[in-house]
């Protein structure tokens, strides 16, 4: 079993991670580079060392070792970090943690353009193989690339479930391929192992820092997928994904690393294509081949993540209810969002037809990754010192260097802002704009929405009062409500303007709580709200930011005691609130932020259809707000 959900984490987590040796050297030493890195026998030994030890860094250290222990109930990535600090906020007050937290979201925010990059950088690097097995095929590489993009992206709704149990074979397969070819290169000329010694890559840095300083904006390309590491822990573990890294995935990325090293100091013209000139001329095209589909199942690995992070964003109020297909009934994880898939696809083909080529996008992928990388190491040694209070001189010990390493990158990437690194900061500043506008567009909406509501219990009061003048119609209504505080909208209306009440009233109020999935025996709480003869029943149902929420099949599993009689489900009414958004002259945001506000609020999904109502039996009542 063990081996299996290691097999399964090798073709999800480690696709981006395990496709990076196709391009990073190529890049490094591309001519075409504003700050190109001379080809000579120190700077490779000094290259390939530095990718090494930037490799064990970040990955190892930075993610495997230490990042992975900071969980959130089995959960991890930065969403989770998120979710932790906002725990930490509300327990003990910590002033830096909102500003963390913001921070962030930031990082989730990047994470979005790298999900557009990924798949353009990843499919075009494989497909330009194909110039290596015949030149005269160049013309090809866009046009087949766009056509496997385009039908990556028509499949997602049909979920990776039958197809992901294919990913991890292939993967295994593709990381002993490159392993092979890597031993082989290292064998025409062994002494490149010497590049394993840091002294090499701290010469490297020390006696031509110029160079090697511009050098690390296209390594850093080879730690591209770290957050994936983190990102999916929650679906298999940290000791599975930790044990497939160390005994598989990084050696078989070194031995290529080296491998690519040796056959760039045998032949500087090997720099146009080192990773297919490692292998004979009869294995190129099969090798182009597993490239294809390695570079594909990296770029579904990060699809997959982006449905998530979105997904986790919109239960924790970042952005509006979005339509979730789930498309395994046996994996929570495995989600299909409409709206974020087809906006992926046009950044994805956008990117493609714009840079054309896979040496141009790597100016852009590198901001990405270390922009997230940074903001996870930051947040996690944050954690780390107040979870487990770990002393302040044993933090800086691990966090300055570590810190000062991820600087360092974001350093290089930023002397690469007018060369396409501005794409992923555009994408991040966004996306950080959008999510946190809709996070303080819908507290002024609920702050507002509560004082149209009035309180609940007064409201009971009231109906209790008013017996003889509100009739009650046989059946049972549930009104589904943002609390327990205030009353639902649509039930205020249906009493003031029809005069009418069902004789069972269920107020359901459905919370999101900051862990993955809630246990079953905290999962509902039952209110009389004072009266247990009046036919009202308050209900609290919790879920997590990983679930979503059932509410017929949840309602079938209460107990008619509690909820003052048998509720007549089969027949029941169910009514929303629906409200109509306009931009007022209060000073709540800026002018611009409101419209950016109400524009967001088009996307939100059908209530309905998010809480799995039957919509023959939905009844929508709508209400206006100025915000």
């Amino acid at each position: 079993m063990r081996l299996a959900v290691v097999v399964g984490a090798l073709g999800v987590v480690f696709g981006d991670i395990g496709t990076s040796p196709i391009y990073t050297l190529q890049t490094v030493f591309n001519p075409g580079d504003p700050h190109p890195v001379p080809v000579s026998t120190e700077n490779v030994f000094g290259v390939v060392s530095l990718v090494f030890w930037s490799v064990m860094i970040i990955v190892t250290v930075t993610y495997v070792l230490l990042a992975m222990r900071a969980d959130n109930d089995g959960e991890g990535g930065v969403m989770a970090l998120i979710t932790l600090l906002r725990r930490l906020n509300a327990r003990s007050g910590q002033r830096a943690a909102p500003v963390l937290a913001g921070l962030g979201i930031f990082g989730a925010a990047l994470f979005f353009g790298d999900s557009m990059i990924t798949p353009a950088i990843s499919v075009l690097s494989a497909i330009e193989g194909i110039k290596v097995v015949e030149p005269s095929l160049q013309e090809l590489v866009i046009p087949i690339t766009a056509v496997i993009i385009i039908a990556l992206f028509l499949v997602q709704r049909r979920g990776t479930a039958a197809i992901g149990r294919l990913f991890g074979p292939v993967m295994m397969l593709w990381f002993v391929t490159i392993g092979i070819a890597g031993i082989a290169g290292i064998a025409e000329n062994p002494a490149i192992l010497k590049a394993l010694s840091p002294t090499y890559a701290l010469s490297f840095l020390a006696g031509h820092f110029g160079i090697a300083f511009f050098a690390l904006a296209a390594i850093v390309l080879a730690v591209t997928g770290a957050e994936a590491l983190y990102a999916d822990m929650g679906h298999f573990g940290r000791r599975s994904i930790t044990r497939a890294w160390l005994s598989l995935v990084f050696p078989a990325c070194v031995l290529s690393y080296l491998g690519q090293g040796a056959l760039i100091l045998a032949d500087p013209g090997n720099i146009s294509s080192p990773f297919f000139l490692l292998v004979p001329g009869w294995g190129r095209l099969p090798l182009v081949l597993l490239a294809t589909a390695a570079t594909v199942i990296a770029s579904q690995a990060v699809i997959t993540g982006a449905y998530s992070v979105a997904s986790q964003a919109a239960e924790l109020g970042y952005l509006p209810r979005l339509r979730i297909t789930h498309t395994s009934q046996s994996t929570v994880g495995q989600i299909y969002v409409p709206w974020i898939n087809w906006l992926l696809l046009v950044s994805v083909l956008t990117l493609v037809f714009a840079f054309r080529s896979s040496t141009a996008l790597a100016f852009a992928f590198g901001m990405a990754v270390t922009g997230t990388i940074t903001i996870t190491t930051l947040l996690f040694f944050y954690v780390g010192r107040w979870r487990w209070n770990v002393p302040l001189w044993l933090l800086g010990l691990g966090a300055i260097p570590l810190l000062a390493v991820d600087l360092l990158f974001v350093g290089a990437n930023v002397t690469k802002l007018l060369h396409g690194a501005w794409l992923p900061l555009l994408i991040g500043l966004t996306a950080f704009t959008i999510m946190t506008t809709w996070q303080r567009g819908r507290a002024i909406v609920t702050e507002d929405r509560q004082r149209s509501e009035g309180s609940l219990r007064d409201f009971v009061e009231e109906l209790r009062d008013s017996r003889s003048s509100t009739l009650r119609a046989p059946g049972t209504a549930v009104f589904l409500n943002r609390g327990k505080q205030t009353a639902p909208l649509a039930m205020r209306a249906n009493v003031e303007h029809n005069h009418v009440r069902h004789e069972h009233v269920l107020i359901l109020a459905i919370e999101t709580e900051p862990v993955p999935r809630v246990p079953a025996d905290r999962r509902i709480t039952v209110d009389d709200l004072g009266y247990a003869d009046d036919g009202i029943t308050h209900v609290t149902a919790r879920f997590g930011y990983m679930e979503s929420p059932d509410v017929p099949e949840l309602l079938r599993t209460l107990d008619p005691a509690a909820t003052e009689g048998q509720l007549q489900l089969e027949e029941a009414s169910y009514f929303l609130s629906k409200i109509e958004l306009r931009a007022g002259n209060s000073p709540t945001m800026a002018p611009w932020r409101k419209r950016l506000f109400i524009a967001t609020s088009y996307i939100t999904a059908d209530a309905a259809e998010h809480f799995c109502l039957p919509r023959e039996r939905t009844v929508i009542m709508g209400s206006r707000i100025e915000i």
